[in-house]
């Protein structure tokens, strides 16, 4: 008689498990995401997830460039959608101002900027400027287009794009932390405000 065949433990893909802490911070906060407790969720022990991952400084860069991953398809098709270059404007900045506080997304991305400004992380700094040139790339694409069109003044692309991002960034911090009188429809508004006087204004 064959002998039964021994069930194997088959890891499971990776994006699930970066899913998986993704879902976990979502949830709990970023305080509550533990190599063990994410092993138990996908059922893999934490010697297995350090195997993968090497460190939890790793997970946690990794997650944050799996859901960068998402949000860039969505930045994406946002941006190469119908519409003036004024509203797909305007769904960039929806898309990159955090929901409220303890945005799981913003909470990753502190946390992972935080860490890497420790000694020897360069990877992970050079990764997170590969992520910010992402957005950065797309909205000086965006303006220049809007300035093309004539929906904008004739400002350098580049130059108010590190303005905007630097405004953007700034809000986006003070929401994700859940500064009082900094929610995100304070932050939409002064940001509109922010356009219409640089982009929108006549020139005088």
């Amino acid at each position: 008689m064959t002998p039964p065949s021994r069930r194997r433990n088959v890891a499971p893909p990776r994006e699930a498990v970066l899913a998986a802490a993704m879902a976990t911070i979502a949830e709990h906060g970023l305080d509550r995401l533990t190599m063990a407790g994410l092993g138990r969720d996908v059922g893999m022990s934490s010697g297995h997830l350090l195997y993968y991952f090497r460190t939890k400084d790793e997970l946690l860069l990794r997650t944050l460039e799996w859901s960068e991953s998402l949000l860039g398809a969505k930045r994406a098709a946002l941006l190469s959608g119908p519409g003036s270059a004024a509203e797909r404007l305007a769904a960039y900045v929806g898309l990159y101002v955090p929901d409220g506080p303890g945005d799981p997304h913003w909470s990753l991305w502190l946390e992972v900027w935080n860490r890497s400004q420790a000694a020897g992380a360069e990877d992970a700094r050079a990764r997170q400027g590969a992520i910010e040139a992402a957005w950065h790339g797309d909205l000086v694409a965006l303006l220049a287009e809007g300035i093309a069109r004539g929906e904008f003044r004739a400002v350098d692309p580049d130059r108010h794009a590190t303005r905007l991002r630097a405004l953007l960034d700034g809000f986006s911090v003070h929401v994700a932390v859940g500064l009082p009188g900094a929610g995100r429809p304070e932050v939409l508004a002064h940001t509109a405000e922010f356009l219409v006087e640089t982009l929108f204004a006549p020139v005088p």
